[in-house]
């Protein structure tokens, strides 16, 4: 009885603690709602089963707790339960799995029209760059990184030249508009994540992952590494801010291009 008792009042706890609980989503700031979406729908299902799990074991131990010149009954197979365990089982998994691959599918697609903005990692800190007056982003490859060109910009790609880099400061986004980040890693695992965005991504060294998304609403937002990448993981942070499109372009027109950032070296070479 009293094992039955708390079974039960650590379903009522779980509930009441999942309702009134002050840890929860951080409010969103971009078109991915569906992933919010889909959370929810996997929060139901596990504690729906979760519950009616735990109250029939509560069940159990009332309707069939000791009682003197009881006797068990010897049943090892019961075919019409075990097909309704199966059917249950299997209409649970993919209602939870179904509006994860339909958000996937919708992830993984980038929309015609998104603006490229690279992200490039490393231990432990974030660069970015974005594409110049001729909307291209160049070539880059972790061979050509040096003292000169930290980010391995290819220099004989003419449409690199007027790339916008950004290091360890801030990225700048407009608000409303479509953007496909592209994730690059110059050494080992890291994962560009902002949690108000509900997006995130391996970067790969070696490989180009991306994601893409709309921020919906203008402020700072921290960026974090969702990979444990090393002693200094947990110092990798940045900040991602969002602004209308006039402070966006006033911002960008005050960055450095790979050229700018190249010519002094290339002045002191020729001395």
């Amino acid at each position: 009885m009293p094992i039955a008792i708390v079974l039960a009042l650590v379903v009522v706890g779980s509930v009441l603690f999942h309702f009134l609980s002050p840890w929860w989503f951080t409010p969103i700031a971009s078109n991915w709602g569906y992933i919010d979406d889909t959370i929810n729908i996997t929060f139901w299902i596990t504690g729906a089963v979760f519950a009616a799990v735990v109250l029939f074991m509560a069940y159990c131990l009332l309707r069939f707790r000791h009682k003197p010149g009881s006797r068990a009954a010897y049943e090892p197979e019961n075919r019409r339960l075990e097909s309704w365990l199966a059917i249950g089982t299997a209409v649970g998994v993919a209602a939870m799995l179904a509006p994860g691959l339909v958000v996937w599918a919708h992830f993984i697609r980038v929309p015609a029209g998104a603006t490229s903005v690279e992200v490039v990692g490393q231990q432990w800190q974030w660069a970015y760059r974005l594409p110049g007056k001729d909307g291209k982003l160049g070539a880059a490859d972790t061979r050509e990184v040096n003292d000169t060109n930290p980010l391995g910009i290819d220099p004989n790609d003419p449409n690199g030249r007027d790339d916008v880099i950004v290091q360890g400061g801030e990225l700048h986004l407009p608000v409303g508009k479509l953007v496909a980040l592209l994730l690059r890693s110059l050494d080992v695992v890291h994962d560009f994540f902002v949690p108000e965005f509900r997006a995130k991504m391996d970067m790969i060294p070696g490989s180009v992952t991306y994601y893409w998304l709309t921020p919906t609403r203008t402020g700072s937002f921290e960026v974090l590494c969702a990979e444990l990448c090393g002693v200094g993981h947990p110092y990798m942070r940045g900040t991602v801010v969002i602004e209308a499109e006039a402070d966006y372009q006033a911002w960008l027109a005050q960055q450095q291009t790979f050229e700018q950032m190249r010519a002094p070296a290339q002045t002191g070479a020729l001395n």
